[in-house]
């Protein structure tokens, strides 16, 4: 029982008590917060400082790479060109447009290599380097003819860059050609060598003997810092740039965002950042420095506290009510229990608030009682003034008599799904339960609806999703898959032909490689409408991919469906597309197949349609191709895409395995002790039979699965490298093919890289093998790659020379170790006078190159023995030895 007191409060205490312990509370709630919040805001502040100073070294430490980035250009032109001449120079440097990406620049200019040039220092004998082209010449006047041997701070950067390869850039310092001037003079020099015609020198020795002279660009330090800082630094944050190469602080670029502290001020807590950036040789330590309050409002805080101060005092107000008046509550609690016990009294109080729409009628159908969610929902006034019946509410002339079956048969409706549309209101779909009750031993009719209208719409548009595409507004995959499922069960049954046409758009990956992707939806959506303008009743259209459509023609005659692929191939050809002020020509190529004969199943028929829409872009693009089971070109190509699938699944069972092929070396002794093999990759088929490299290896090439065969082979080779040849003796090289799409694979190089030291094997021992094609189509990145290994230890051997479009020139230009000529010159060695004379041209020119000739396809002793008088250093082949499995798969 509770003990109520005469000055309000309860359980022996007095009602300030109460007041006063929620008050107090309520105030160390609200300090809390405050300072939760004040912490938490300078947090965030530190936070947007902190990434503001990072944007900013990121900035600066891009400007600089951007500026080696131009000078880089300029030493490319040398490499490209026998002899630069002035014109040329300033054309380069017109065709640049240096101004608008650069504002700091001041000239690049070129200094030539020369001893003892007319123009140079006389005090200075030796090597000089005298300024021969500037550009742009305006303003750069005084840099004609001046000798870069007589700054030996210059002469130093020159030297290293020239060393190393890299840019070198020099202390801040008056340059020459603004020494005669007025205004700001910290600049800046960045230095690399100019070599003369030919690939990229690889060591120092080469790059002095190539080296003709240096490239300089000169840059106003200040502009160039201030340019490349974002705006947000440069309004919010103090920025200051120091050179710290030599151990001390040579300022580069101060900027101050606030104004210094008055007398007696007390300073204020500064969040400072700072990096130091390496490059060119040289250290610039850039500071940023902000102040707390400049980016999150400071009032926040106190805002909580007042809030929370408010929150408090309403709480013990609160607190002091409840006390006083809790008692008086009890008692008036139970009076009112008094005045509801009357059965309808308690179902009003029951569901007044309920968001069910519950009704009471008299079984003539008269509303009594309405609940407030049904009063807002149907529009009906108050308790009192109820005069419509259940009838007219839901305005359903058949459900009525459903609620007339109720009061007359007491068959209750449960869950009926309608669309009430009553007079007053706006119509809904809802559930409807009625039933029969006694009510103060007279009969009632119950009514209870759920509305259902935002779930019955939800699911409307789910369904519309479910089988539409979002962009086009078309039929998804989904729901052609649907309908093709029953063009082919009408076909099954003996109904009418249909045809499926499969579009393909020809290069739209172009326009969103340069235009973006919106560029690219646009097309989609508008191709999309010009498609969906000339379809009639019967044609499904949809959209099955990216830039894939499908149409669906039944029924269909093949006349017919020719005529219509053709009629939609020249519309979209005679499209034309523009967007932001660019016009695009579109054609598309289209794989047709007739859907004339029963068995066939939607995979099968989307294979065939695909096959049919590459056959079509494989014979040039922009044309319909018909699908045949007589087409050798389709039936090629359907085999490779069922071994594409076979390889995938292959590698997933890891069926793969290792064979490898003995190398003899023809003149025994040169080398220390072990063996010479070639990796060749076999494959197991589900049989267990070994299946040929040829009859898989094109379907590999053609759908990109290289990538991965090559990766497994120095994968497995490696991780097994003494576990290869059962003569126990050491591999003293390992030739390991590599395909044309593996040389364009930037990530290849390091992986290689990552594997030898993981399986801790010689790089000197491996040797990769790429065929003379590959190196001709991709002549840049197969000079990178081999570049990258041979650093390492790697050697790299040319396969199959001879059998494409040879010359010799790649010998010269390309970093191998080893040529492989190729088998068809051997082939015929014994009988055939123009081979020998081949073999014997390209093992002469090989030795004069320093690299090692290796012979493939030797049949007999006899062949073995002409290659042997032509000084021939390997040979390969079945007489030699046959493959074997390596020792790691037996």
């Amino acid at each position: 029982m509770l003990k109520q007191r005469e000055d309000g409060g309860f359980l022996g205490q007095p009602a300030w008590l109460w007041s006063g312990a929620a008050l107090l509370i309520g105030l160390s709630l609200s300090v809390l917060a405050a300072w939760t919040h004040h912490v938490a805001l300078a947090k965030s502040e530190r936070y947007d400082l902190q990434r503001r100073a990072e944007h900013s070294f990121d900035a600066v430490e891009t400007q600089l790479k951007n500026c080696s980035l131009l000078v880089r250009s300029v030493q490319a032109l040398f490499l490209a060109s026998d002899e630069v001449s002035g014109p040329e120079f300033d054309s380069f440097f017109a065709n640049l447009q240096t101004r608008e990406l650069f504002p700091s620049l001041q000239g690049i200019s070129f200094a030539r290599r020369a001893a003892d040039a007319p123009g140079a220092d006389a005090a200075a004998p030796g090597e000089h380097f005298i300024t021969s082209m500037v550009a742009p010449r305006q303003g750069n006047e005084r840099l004609l003819g001046f000798d870069i041997a007589s700054q030996p701070a210059s002469l130093r950067s020159l030297q290293a860059s020239r060393d190393s390869g890299r840019p070198a850039m020099s202390a801040a310092f008056t340059l020459v050609q603004n020494m005669a001037l007025t205004g700001a003079r910290d600049g800046i020099v960045l230095r690399l060598p100019a070599y003369s015609k030919g690939p990229p020198p690889l060591d120092q020795q080469q790059r002095r003997d190539r080296f003709i002279g240096s490239i300089a660009a000169s840059f106003q330090v200040s502009r160039l810092i201030d340019r490349a800082l974002p705006a947000e630094a440069r309004e919010t944050m103090d920025v200051r740039v120091v050179d710290a190469t030599d151990g001390q602080r040579w300022p580069l670029f101060t900027s101050m965002t606030t104004e210094p502290l008055a007398l007696g001020t007390p300073r204020r807590l500064t969040h400072k950042f700072s990096r130091d950036l390496r490059f060119g040789g040289r250290i610039w330590r850039m500071e940023l420095s902000g102040h707390p309050g400049g980016t999150a409002p400071i009032w926040l805080p106190a805002l909580t506290l007042g809030a929370g101060v408010i929150g408090s005092l309403l709480l013990a107000l609160l607190a002091w009510s409840i006390a006083g008046t809790r008692a008086q509550a009890l008692v008036l609690a139970r009076d009112m229990s008094l005045q509801y016990r009357e059965s309808e009294a308690r179902f009003r109080a029951l569901n007044e608030l309920l968001p069910t729409l519950v009704l009471l009628a008299s079984p003539d159908g008269q509303l009594v009682y309405a609940n407030q969610a049904a009063r807002r929902r149907l529009d009906l006034p108050d308790q009192e003034a109820l005069e419509q019946s259940i009838f007219q509410v839901f305005g359903d002339t058949e459900l009525s008599a459903q609620i007339k079956d109720v009061v007359d048969l007491d068959q209750a409706m449960r869950n009926v799904s309608t669309r009430c549309a009553g007079v007053g209101y706006r119509p809904f779909w809802a559930t409807l339960s009625v039933s029969r009750i006694e009510l103060d031993g007279k009969l009632h009719l119950l009514a209870v609806a759920n509305d259902i209208t935002e779930l019955r719409d939800l699911n409307e548009m789910l369904s519309y999703q479910a089988t539409h595409d979002p962009l086009t507004g078309l039929y998804n995959r989904r729901e052609f898959g649907r309908r093709l499922d029953v063009a082919i069960d009408n076909v099954n049954a003996g109904g009418p032909a249909s045809a499926l046409l499969y579009f393909d758009l020809d290069q739209f990956k172009i326009i969103n490689d340069t235009s973006g992707h919106n560029v690219g939806d646009q097309l989609l959506s508008q191709l999309a409408g010009l498609l969906g303008s000339h379809l009639v009743d019967g044609e499904t259209l949809a959209r099955l991919g990216g830039d894939e459509f499908g149409i669906l023609l039944t029924p269909a005659t093949p006349e017919r469906a020719l005529e219509f692929a053709e009629q939609m191939r020249l519309e979209i050809d005679g499209f034309v597309f523009s967007s932001e002020q660019r016009t695009y020509a579109v054609s598309v190529s289209v794989g047709l197949i007739l859907l004339d004969r029963p068995g066939l199943t939607q995979r099968e028929v989307l294979s065939l349609a695909d096959t049919a829409c590459y056959m079509a872009k494989e014979r040039g693009r922009n044309r319909v191709h018909l699908y045949s089971e007589k087409d050798a070109d389709t039936n090629l190509r359907r085999s490779e895409m069922e071994w594409a699938s076979r390889l995938r699944q292959a590698l997933i069972d890891d069926r793969f395995i290792l064979h490898y092929q003995e190398i003899a070396q023809l003149n025994p002794g040169e080398h220390p002790e072990g063996v010479h093999v070639e990796l060749l990759i076999r494959l197991r088929d589900e049989d267990g039979s070994m299946v040929p490299p040829g009859a898989f290896i094109p379907a590999a090439e053609r759908f990109g699965l290289m990538l991965q065969l090559d990766r497994w082979v120095v994968d497995t080779a490696l991780a097994n490298f003494s576990r290869l040849h059962p003569s126990g003796l050491p591999v003293r090289l390992c030739a390991i093919n590599l395909s044309a799409l593996t040389v364009e694979d930037d990530s290849f190089a390091p992986f290689v890289l990552e594997r030898l030291r993981r399986y801790d094997v010689a790089p000197e021992r491996v040797c990769f093998e790429i065929t003379e094609t590959a190196a001709v189509a991709s002549m840049t990145r197969v000079i990178e790659l081999m570049g990258t290994l041979r650093k390492v230890g790697c050697k790299f051997s040319l396969d199959d020379f001879g059998a494409g479009m040879a010359s010799f020139s790649y010998l010269k230009n390309l970093p191998v170790d080893y040529v492989k000529i190729d088998g068809s010159f051997i082939r015929n060695i014994e009988t055939d006078p123009i081979s020998q004379s081949i073999v014997r041209a390209v093992t002469e020119i090989g030795h004069q190159l320093g690299l090692k000739v290796v012979a493939e396809w030797v049949a007999d002793e006899r062949a073995l023995e002409i290659l042997r008088v032509a000084r021939v250093d390997y040979a390969q082949g079945f007489f030699v030895h046959k493959p074997e499995l390596a020792v790691c798969f037996r």
